[in-house]
């Protein structure tokens, strides 16, 4: 294909936007997939995809297009993920084009999550067409919609698209201004290879499947091929395009987006982000890579059979392999016996990859209380990073803990305002602004620690607005506050599992509620269960689940009444010694109510 007929682009957009939709239509009208192949969300091939409507996994997809010219044209559509716990896959979907297709719901505006994904695009440099979606919802305000894309990008209301992606009207014109406005990739035919890996998956057959964006040169089968970071050198096996399936061709070229499968048998030696370049010229530049991202909200997650230990191992590997932002690391709780400390970009994340451990792997998991991570400055200077209650140091050597500092804005009709405010104050939120962006809506600027937000923050602005509130955030520092650790206690022994780093003013209020839960979750016993929440050597609350009792005395109908003491004193004794060697079991249930505390 001719350099100057390829069209690099992606379609961002808030969640449930109609993102997959408007690739459905694009795939239709260039008869990329048949009447029978097509199917609603193609681009979504995984079934919590479809069941949640939402794009996951970024994909990428080429479609033949004939413009009005006459001319062929050949569009690589990279598919990207709408919600803020995937803002990795957006970033690198970004680096992969030069165009991006801004899409914004006219019945709901624009949304927090579209306002950062735009502005993403705008640092990558990359030309936006922006459209308005759902024109034919008889909810939908078109013109109010099209005044806020102005406010925010400030290009003309004639230039913004009306279209309807699932009727299909307005995506004709859409598909031409893509050939007319965003300009062709750049990119040297002559120099030497370079191309940028925007996303890989493990297949255990093939090995490590790269896809990727060839930026200057061409790739062959037969080729050897250096990956810059790691240095190492294979020889291509395979190279092709993605037209859903993979398919196979003998080169890519310049501006050219595909896949590449060379026998890389280890995810670590083709990162994503890396740099693919010709094994005799290692010398040549680097493409820039990704911003490495961080783990945010950190989890322990244990089988509840303990004999599948191993099964769970090995689906962490696995799964580890297709999502290069999870990480985890091996770890053992007195209560749970041996597990995993997980990393997560969020707690949308968590609940896909556990959902997803026990859909795809049939491992039955117990989740722990989500944690993040903190800073702790010892009395001797040191500081130490601590992503588990149970690593904090001792109360005696602690100077100051440090916990993460969001910068939020709350995107919200300004009816729900009142409300909005009250649920960032209720989690410790410090109130920055308020900027009017219309007589209607309005964005809420705070600085939220993120510990208030990765339980069920967002769940409770939807619930106050009506699901009009839309929120997005960034790491803005660490800063030091009065953290606590809160233990609890099953009869002494502390329950590691649900150990939490929290602030003082709220401890007790925490405490005494997840007593009163474990209360009702934790069946009685022949002895009495005595559960505890305690800060340091202090018990701050508690609650007793009583025993069942035997009767004893029911036999003794007569007689004197030191018969029935002396057995009353034996039954006494034997529950004294169930309740020192007698263990509790504590059902899932209890560790998910620490996650819905507030209720």
């Amino acid at each position: 294909m001719n350099q100057s007929h390829i069209r690099n682009f992606c379609i961002v957009a808030h969640i449930d936007h109609g993102k997959s939709t408007l690739a459905d239509r694009m795939l239709e009208m260039t008869d990329t997939l048949t009447s029978d192949q097509m199917q609603h969300q193609v681009l979504d091939d995984m079934d919590l995809e479809r069941e949640r409507g939402i794009t996951i996994k970024a994909h990428a997809v080429r479609m033949a297009y004939r413009g009005a010219n006459g001319e062929e044209y050949e569009f690589n559509l990279i598919d990207t993920p709408g919600h803020v716990d995937f803002t990795y896959e957006v970033s690198r979907s970004l680096a992969a084009c030069e165009g991006a297709v801004l899409l914004v719901d006219a019945t709901q505006g624009v949304e927090a999550q579209t306002v950062s994904n735009l502005l993403l695009a705008l640092s990558d440099d990359l030309v936006i067409i922006p459209c308005v979606n759902k024109i034919d919802v008889a909810s939908a305000d078109v013109s109010g919609t099209k005044q806020q894309i102005v406010d925010l990008i400030g290009d003309g209301a004639d230039e913004i698209f009306d279209i309807s992606a699932k009727e299909g009207s307005g995506v004709q014109e859409l598909l031409e201004a893509i050939v007319e406005r965003i300009p062709p990739p750049g990119g040297a035919v002559e120099e030497g290879v370079r191309a940028l890996i925007f996303d890989s998956l493990y297949d255990q057959y093939r090995g490590v499947i790269c896809f990727l964006r060839v930026v200057d040169g061409s790739i062959s089968k037969g080729q050897k091929i250096r990956f810059h970071s790691t240095d190492r050198v294979y020889e291509v096996e395979e190279i092709g395009i993605l037209r859903l399936a993979r398919v196979p061709t003998d080169t890519l070229l310049t501006g050219e987006v595909g896949y590449l499968i060379a026998g890389v048998k280890e995810l670590s030696e083709a990162r994503v982000g890396d740099t693919v370049i010709d094994a005799d010229n290692p010398t040549a530049n680097p493409l820039p890579g990704y911003r490495p991202f961080q783990p945010m909200v950190f989890s322990g997650l244990y089988p509840i059979n303990p004999d599948e230990h191993q099964d769970l191992r090995d689906a962490l590997e696995r799964l580890r392999l297709n999502d290069a932002a999870f990480s985890y690391e091996p770890e053992t709780s007195p209560a749970l016996g041996f597990g995993f400390r997980c990393g997560f970009l969020g707690l949308l994340h968590m609940e896909i990859v556990q959902e997803r451990l026990e859909r795809e792997y049939r491992v039955d998991l117990i989740t722990t209380l989500p944690n993040v991570r903190y800073e702790v400055l010892t009395k001797s200077g040191e500081v130490r990073e601590v992503e588990s209650p149970a690593l904090l140091p001792p109360v005696v050597e602690i100077d100051e803990i440090r916990e993460p500092i969001l910068e939020a804005q709350i995107l919200v009709p300004s009816e729900y305002i009142g409300s909005c405010m009250r649920v960032a104050e209720d989690r410790r939120g410090t109130y920055l602004n308020t900027e009017y962006l219309d007589s209607s809506r309005a964005a809420l600027h705070y600085e939220l620690p993120l510990a208030e937000v990765v339980v069920d923050f967002y769940d409770k602005l939807k619930s106050v607005s009506r699901g009009f509130a839309s929120f997005d955030y960034e790491h803005k520092e660490m800063r030091a506050g009065p953290l606590v650790r809160l233990d609890i206690l099953i009869n002494s022994d502390l329950l590691d599992a649900l150990a939490v780093i929290i602030h003082r003013d709220k401890s007790q209020e925490w405490g005494k509620r997840l007593c009163g839960k474990l209360k009702e979750l934790i069946p009685r016993q022949m002895f009495e269960v005595i559960i505890q929440a305690a800060i340091g050597t202090k018990v701050i609350a508690r609650e007793t689940v009583r025993p069942f009792r035997k009767n004893v005395i029911a036999k003794c109908y007569g007689g004197d009444v030191s018969r029935k003491r002396k057995l009353l004193e034996r039954q006494k004794e034997g529950k004294k010694r169930m309740k020192q060697f007698g263990s509790v079991e504590i059902p899932q249930e209890a560790f998910l109510a620490a996650l819905k505390i507030d209720d």
